[in-house]
């Protein structure tokens, strides 16, 4: 399992290329896990709307753009709901546990560069994010400038999974859960981190 990079903390460079993995990324030692002072916002019109959310949820999965599968991971996660691409704001005042979702492609690690951006600024609404979800936006093997790219976004980040192409998905309508190990993986974690009192 590879260890995911921040891009906002200064680290030594490595002589050794890093190998493409699709296992669920573990958190380097001094990610991201609030808000931070004196980040810049990003302009108005690369932020995520806010939208106030009706009913309860554990999580909540907010994709940074159309197409992302933030209704797909709703669907395997228990308790979890999709906001279709906004940022939840609870009317009872609360924090939600919010997962963000983006495809692999240079359209969707943009969208979601900002939204962490907007996030690690404090421009979106209070809210506890668990990390963000990249999902595969083909099937084979995704291009090393994306994976670079992926890397780089995921670090900003307090967790970082990508997860692969499911041919499935294209030709039937089911939640069934794929049998890849790094769904598995992904979903139990992320169900353990919604369900916990603190981490």
């Amino acid at each position: 399992m590879q260890q995911t990079l921040n891009p906002w903390i200064t680290r030594p460079t490595a002589d050794k290329p890093a190998e493409e993995t699709l296992d669920v990324a573990v958190p380097p030692a001094a990610a991201i896990s609030a808000p931070l002072r004196g980040m810049v916002e990003p302009d108005a019109a690369d932020r995520l709307a806010s939208r106030s959310m009706a009913g309860t949820a554990r999580l909540w999965v907010v994709g940074t753009h159309g197409g992302a599968g933030e209704s797909r991971i709703a669907d395997l996660i228990e308790s979890a709901r999709s906001t279709d691409h906004c940022w939840p704001v609870l009317p009872s005042g609360g924090k939600p546990r919010v997962l963000l979702v983006c495809r692999a492609d240079m359209r969707g690690l943009t969208t979601a560069r900002n939204a962490l951006i907007e996030w690690a600024s404090g421009a979106a609404p209070q809210n506890d994010l668990l990390g963000l979800a990249v999902l595969a936006d083909a099937p084979g093997k995704t291009p090393k400038a994306l994976r670079d790219f992926a890397a780089l976004v995921g670090g900003g980040a307090p967790r970082f999974w990508t997860l692969p192409w499911v041919d499935a998905w294209r030709h039937t309508d089911t939640t069934e859960l794929p049998v890849a190990r790094e769904y598995q993986r992904f979903i139990n974690d992320v169900a353990a981190l919604a369900t916990a009192t603190n981490h």
